[in-house]
């Protein structure tokens, strides 16, 4: 009986050796050769403190910074743990709220961000991704329209000409990845550091 298992407890620790060690170094180890901005998080610094990551969203809730797109992510609440509270951009945490189209507060959630969009800038309709989270709640992305609709905000708050802010916003737009797959998309962490970058000029 020891004679036909002991192949199998070979196999599985061979396999388990090569699969859930070897191969997993390996991988790690070329990353960091071929990849090593992307391999170490993306992280974006400034004066040489690590401010944020090019690929996890943050808050901004000034006016004079670009906003991202709402985020659903939680944390647990610290006088309940048995509760959550809203945590925007918690990379623990990551995903959507699972609220559907016809739930009363997703879509009171929506009016109510909508509207207020729409007292920041009624000469423009509301760009879809400021008022929607998306999957993981942790985009750092929001369309070029996302950012051009906030451009009236962020002039007056800067007493910058708006021509100059829609610069910056072209200027920081990524196109379609080898011009195929995706849709063009402004990192706001980066986008930001521009706007900042600028006025201190």
């Amino acid at each position: 009986m020891v004679r036909e298992i002991r192949p199998a407890i070979i196999i599985l620790v061979l396999l388990t050796l090569i699969t859930g060690l070897a191969y997993p170094l390996a991988m790690t180890a070329i990353a960091g050769v071929i990849f090593p901005k992307q391999a170490q998080g993306s992280l974006i610094e400034r004066d040489g403190k690590v401010i944020g990551s090019a690929l996890i969203g943050q808050e901004f809730k000034e006016e004079k910074y670009f906003h991202g797109r709402p985020s659903a992510t939680t944390a647990p609440d610290p006088a309940d743990a048995t509760k959550t509270v809203p945590a925007p951009y918690n990379a623990a945490n990551s995903g959507g709220s699972n609220l559907g189209p016809t739930s009363k507060a997703l879509n009171d959630r929506i009016k109510e961000d909508v509207d207020k969009l729409k007292a920041e800038n009624s000469s423009s309709p509301v760009p879809i991704d400021l008022v929607t989270t998306s999957g993981s709640g942790l985009d750092p992305d929001i369309s070029p329209e996302g950012a051009l609709f906030q451009v009236p905000r962020i002039a007056k708050a800067r007493n910058m000409p708006e021509a100059r802010v829609r610069q910056l916003v072209t200027e920081n737009t990524a196109g379609r990845f080898a011009g195929l797959f995706g849709e063009p998309r402004v990192n706001v962490l980066t986008l930001n550091l521009a706007l900042d970058a600028a006025a201190g000029k």
